[in-house]
């Protein structure tokens, strides 16, 4: 099978398109063919030597994380899922003809494969930051960087609990954070002041969604760093702010309350480009430049 793998730390020129064999369902994994796969920043993080702090990798590595396509080998003690069966969920070196999940739903007929490709990162990382930062229905949140995949996610989730949402971006993206349900200002300079603006009364809590090195502001916004967090910002707790990470929690039952919640037409993720899989090294400089609005897909067959 074709996957896309690099031998070693560096820029998109590291990104290969390889020849491998296929691997085999272990027990409680299946294996997909793969439709969709997700582009994230841990990908080309990883590759730019970033995590290699805390994490081992050992070459050649793959890229990906999440996927969606149709099983066709189920592993041992694997029950309720045949092979045929369309699903996404989390996995591993998802960027190629064929993949692992370890966590999967089905999808639904009405959710297509590559939003479905494009969900398991966001809203398993949105549902823990809204967990974690402590902020409930009526409040009010400021979300930094709300345009792309885990900040729209963030965005609709939060508006699905009843709680009001202050969003950053950049001017041209504001008319999409308002068909979100947030209420849209520009970051930089002077935000205290716009956001005090938008919300006389205060915000309550603010997550971090792009890792620009505003936590300082953020906490100084909302006056409690308990209540500020970053998926982005390593050092969000030198500050007393929190940082969120995985592992994932009980992923399953939030990809299956995002699914319905697509099908009941109350959460959507704009995809901004699909690339073919040799393409990818392509799909992570753009992911890299941190303008995407929505997602970018890696889309197979």
């Amino acid at each position: 099978m074709k996957a896309v793998q690099f031998s070693g730390y560096g820029g998109p020129e590291v990104v290969r398109v390889v020849e491998i064999d296929a691997p085999h369902a272990g027990p409680g994994q299946v294996r997909i063919a793969v439709r969709a796969a997700g582009v994230n920043p841990s990908d080309w993080k990883r590759r730019d030597g970033q995590y290699r702090a805390f994490e081992d990798v050992t070459f050649p590595a793959g890229f990906g994380v999440e996927a969606s396509g149709l099983v066709d080998e189920v592993g041992s003690g694997v029950s309720g899922v045949a092979v045929g069966d369309a699903v996404f969920g989390f996995g591993e070196n998802t960027m190629a003809e064929s993949a692992l999940l370890t966590y999967w739903v089905r999808k639904p007929d009405d959710l297509p494969f590559e939003v479905a490709g494009g969900l398991p990162v966001i809203v398993d990382t949105a549902t823990r930051a809204l967990e974690e930062v402590g902020v409930s229905s009526g409040q009010t949140l400021l979300v930094s960087g709300a345009a792309g995949g885990i900040g729209s996610a963030v965005v609709q989730l939060a508006r699905n609990k009843g709680i009001s949402v202050i969003g950053t971006a950049s001017a041209q993206k504001h008319d999409y954070l308002r068909e979100l349900g947030a209420i849209p200002t520009t970051y930089g300079p002077g935000l205290a002041e716009r956001v005090r603006a938008l919300a006389p009364l205060g915000v309550n809590a603010a997550i971090d969604v792009a890792g620009s090195g505003v936590i300082p502001e953020l906490i100084a916004i909302v006056g409690d760093p308990s209540h500020v967090l970053s998926v982005a910002d390593f050092s969000a707790e030198t500050y007393g702010a929190k940082f969120s990470h995985g592992p994932p929690k009980d992923p399953e039952r939030i990809f299956a309350f995002a699914a319905r919640l697509h099908s009941e037409g109350r959460f959507r993720l704009r995809i901004e480009r699909a690339f073919p899989l040799e393409q990818t090294a392509d799909a992570q400089k753009i992911s890299a430049e941190g303008r995407v609005t929505g997602k970018l897909i890696i889309s197979i067959g």
